[in-house]
């Protein structure tokens, strides 16, 4: 049975088309993944089957009473509820099928035998609603949901107005798990868990008896977790059964298939023309002229996809560092309450550092304290001489109005608009994108942008916040080979163990110095 359906469904931002008439039928229980490059359509896709965006044209059908949890990054959550106020919010209604209940018993004080026999029949039904759902074991779902995701860390207790972006976005995740609706869709639920919540996410969605649609740049997370693939590429939408891997196989065939028919038409398309020209003129030849003329012009005409810009971050690096990058002395993190034991850390020039652990335990915290951006509570950070440092944040959260022309010609005024052009460009953007305001671009773009500044700039030390976040495949092989290559030091923070083992010399392990409960 079709849980949704989508026809001839088209929609583009200005002149920029980014699907065109595609369809798409979603079966109870499949579980799919939508792929594609950054920019392809597949935020925009999710948004229009939520209602969030109303498509140019198209029809989007669900099936009825079917409960559809979205997971939205920008929901309100109001200021004085607890986390646990939110948590126990996913089991609302079945909260107002218990006041229902208990609105029926008060009925049954002043009623008729047929009458109550009715009621008690009602009443049965309401109450096998809440035991299949967990009604009665509410608690404990949350706290195992809480403990899955690394929520326990945080505090139950706390107001969830105090909290970061990831924080909020993991609470918005383990409610949405919690209400365990018809369909679940995910866009990226795993840029803000680390690998062992990651790891639980993934057991959750294995197990998970309804269906589920998928956005992910994690491959191996993708590849344990769906049997569909939907791939959305030059404004299309096709479907490949299997998983990530499997696709990827089909479609490199299907795209030699798809050259080597192109190359042979193209072949008998240069014969076909070559004989009417030399022969349209001559009235002995002219009839075969114009039969292989007919045939030309009633000839399909194989086209073959424009490449899309593969990105290139070459990083410029400026003089030589310092030995030391730094010191740190007895060292206290955090801001009102301590996140870390003294720490006595050193790095040095031409180390490359992974700083790896749960979430919500201080990463960022350290290195913004590094940095010197914050205070640290007691201790002191000593830095090196000749720091020339390449920050990139992992959260940009006011929106930009800037074009990326303005953006990154903001940052570099004495380059020329051909040269901010192509510098945008070699980091996988088309001139569509380079022309389009910040704020309308998918977050893989938006991150393109900014590491687009980063790698035009002098620098001899990086310190990346979760760099690969949104984005896609190809940027991510990318930036690995780049920065494997750079001569000059990095502090990187990432939860994807299959991007840093290759890039850095050592792995910090912040757990071992944080004073949160892991």
């Amino acid at each position: 049975m079709s849980i949704l359906t989508v026809s001839n469904l088209s929609h583009g931002y200005g002149d920029r088309e980014i699907l065109n008439n595609v369809s798409f039928r979603l079966l109870k229980g499949e579980h799919v993944a939508l792929v594609g490059a950054n920019g392809e359509g597949k935020s925009s896709f999710m948004n229009i089957i939520t209602g969030k965006l109303v498509p140019d044209q198209g029809k989007i059908e669900w099936s009825k009473k079917v409960r559809v949890g979205y997971l939205d990054q920008h929901a309100v959550l109001e200021k004085g509820m607890t986390i646990r106020d939110v948590l126990n919010s996913a089991f609302q209604y079945l909260f107002d099928l218990e006041n229902e209940i208990n609105e029926i018993y008060a009925k049954m004080a002043d009623v008729t035998p047929e009458e109550m026999e009715k009621l008690l029949e009602e009443v049965g039904t309401l109450q096998d609603i809440l035991t299949n759902n967990d009604f009665y074991i509410i608690d404990a779902k949350v706290d195992e949901t809480a403990r899955g995701l690394g929520i326990t860390d945080i505090g139950l207790d706390r107001d969830v107005t105090d909290l970061s972006g990831g924080q909020r976005t993991k609470i918005l995740l383990a409610k949405l798990l919690l209400e365990k609706p018809d369909i679940l869709l995910l866009d990226e639920p795993t840029n803000y868990l680390d690998e062992q919540h990651i790891v639980w996410l993934k057991r959750y969605l294995q197990e998970y008896e309804n269906a589920f649609i998928l956005i992910s740049h994690d491959i191996p997370f993708l590849n344990d977790v769906v049997n569909l693939i939907y791939h959305i590429e030059n404004q299309e939408l096709n479907r490949y059964v299997g998983n990530y891997d499997n696709f990827l196989q089909i479609y490199e065939v299907k795209k030699q298939q798809l050259e080597a028919a192109y190359k042979r038409q193209q072949a008998e398309i240069e014969q076909l023309q070559d004989f009417v020209n030399r022969n349209k003129a001559r009235v002995a030849t002219r009839n075969m002229a114009m039969s292989r003329q007919k045939k030309l012009d009633k000839m399909e005409i194989i086209e073959l996809a424009q490449e899309k810009p593969k990105p290139q971050f070459d990083f410029k690096e400026g003089r030589t560092s310092g030995k030391l990058i730094f010191e740190t002395k007895d060292l206290v993190i955090g801001y009102d309450t301590p996140l870390s034991k003294p720490l006595n850390l050193k790095m040095e020039r031409g180390q490359k550092i992974a700083l790896v652990g749960a979430n919500g335990i201080g990463k960022t915290t350290l290195l913004r304290s590094i940095l010197g951006e914050i205070k640290p509570i007691s201790g002191i950070v000593e830095r090196g001489d000749y720091q020339e440092v390449g920050y990139f944040e992992q959260e940009i959260k006011t929106s930009n109005q800037n074009t990326c022309i303005d953006e990154v010609w903001n940052e570099f005024p004495h380059l020329n608009q051909a040269e901010i052009r192509a510098a945008l460009a070699r980091c996988g953007l088309t001139t569509k994108h380079i022309e389009s305001k910040i704020a309308v671009l998918s977050g893989g773009e938006k991150a393109k942008v900014r590491l687009c500044k980063l790698i035009n700039r002098e620098t001899n030390i990086l310190v990346l916040d979760e760099p690969t976040n949104h984005l896609d495949v190809d940027a991510k092989d990318e930036l690995k080979r780049a920065l494997k290559a750079y001569k000059g030091s990095v502090l990187l923070i990432s939860h994807e163990p299959e991007f840093y083992h290759d890039v850095v010399t050592d792995i910090w392990n912040c757990e071992s110095w944080t004073t949160k409960l892991i």
